[in-house]
């Protein structure tokens, strides 16, 4: 009876914190996309902190840093990027025109794929009416958040918890694990910390490992793009270096847009080579350094779950959904690990043999064993 109560309280409780979520997943958003960011930077605390400094300190110096990197990232990076990205658009309608007049007849000579049924010139004209009506991204942004009042007000507000919050949660953030732990019964709380400890590694092993891999070869992309000349350079390395946690997607992305790209820009075969030199050279640096550097031997989340994790969060809760789809994920992964192997473990899965018959077996192979040993 003690047993069936326990089990309803937790039913109980898991529906009510469902249901709350999903009814205040509006307002959550600063909450969760905060304790994102102070997940990434409390190891960072704690490895300062075993350096002598005291935690505010350390939290201090982390959370500048961070908010110093989204700074900059705001500030340099995206106006760079819509630079580029009205760039492509602009030069559009001239790699259509490319496509028809050069491939157009090798592809209807060899494989028969009419070039028309593309519709070149209508594609040019919605391409070149949206941009004008939409504008830049950022000036977009604006215009539409400016068209109500309240919607600002809540831009603001949210923009502004979020670094809030993030302090408070990475001072506190070692205090609350261990008040959280101390709040569980004392049956259950060995399983549910090695489960955290668990869910930890696998979540840290994407997070902090693969997307530090990802951002390290959006780099590497971009600065070597560069150096071949290649005018979207850093629009090319940062889409190659995003899609990069799918294994070879990175690569195969990265190498077709730089290719079809450098032979647009400068109609010469042999500055294909450089694009493939470019992402040969990133692969290894992966590979061989970046990969056993930042993510090891950790066993993160697949990149089949992480595309269906984002997928459903979004479609389930919005942009909290997406927030929460990799902890959840994570989670999940972890338990559904640890209910295979008990399973493996269990005498569901087990095959019980009987000791006559194992014993028989055992003698008759023992028999043979001698017999060969004696030929």
């Amino acid at each position: 009876m003690i047993l069936d109560s326990g089990r309803w309280f937790w039913l109980v409780t898991g529906s009510i914190a469902v249901a709350l979520l999903y009814i205040l997943a509006p307002i959550l958003t600063p909450f969760l996309a905060a304790a994102f960011l102070a997940y990434l930077g409390d190891p960072l605390v704690d490895q300062l902190e075993s350096w002598k400094l005291s935690r505010t300190l350390s939290v201090t110096t982390v959370f500048l840093t961070i908010f110093l990197l989204l700074l900059l990232f705001f500030l340099f990076l995206v106006p760079v990027l819509e630079t580029q990205v009205k760039l492509f658009l602009n030069k559009f309608p001239d790699y259509l025109d490319w496509v028809v007049n050069v491939l157009g007849p090798y592809l209807q000579q060899n494989f028969g794929v009419d070039t028309s049924v593309l519709e070149v010139d209508k594609i040019k004209t919605v391409i070149a009416s949206h941009w004008k009506e939409t504008g830049g991204f950022i000036r977009n942004t604006i215009q539409t958040i400016s068209k109500s009042g309240f919607v600002v007000l809540g831009w603001v507000a949210n923009l502004a918890l979020i670094p809030i919050i993030t302090f408070y949660l990475l001072r506190d953030w070692d205090r609350m694990v261990a008040y959280i732990d101390d709040l569980l019964p004392r049956s259950i709380e060995p399983l549910v910390a090695k489960l955290a400890r668990e869910s930890d590694e696998v979540l840290g092993a994407f997070l902090r490992g693969q997307m530090s891999v990802m951002l390290a070869l959006a780099v590497i992309y971009s600065i070597g793009l560069s150096l071949v000349g290649l005018e979207f350079a850093l629009l090319i390395g940062l889409i190659a270096g995003v899609v990069s946690f799918v294994p070879y997607l990175g690569l195969i992305v990265g190498v077709a847009i730089a290719g079809i790209a450098i032979l647009f820009q400068t109609q010469d075969v042999f500055n294909l080579f450089w694009v493939l030199a470019v992402f040969g050279v990133a692969q290894m640096i992966e590979g061989t350094i970046l990969t056993p550097l930042l993510v090891g031997e950790r066993i993160g989340l697949h990149p089949v779950t992480v595309i269906f994790s984002v997928l459903a969060g979004g479609q389930l809760f919005g942009f909290f959904g997406v927030l929460l789809a990799l902890p959840v994920a994570a989670v999940l992964a972890v338990i559904l690990r640890h209910i295979h192997d008990t399973y493996k473990q269990s005498e569901i899965y087990g095959i019980e043999i009987d000791e006559p018959h194992l014993s028989t077996v055992g003698n008759a192979n023992s028999k043979v064993s001698e017999a060969k040993e004696q030929a």
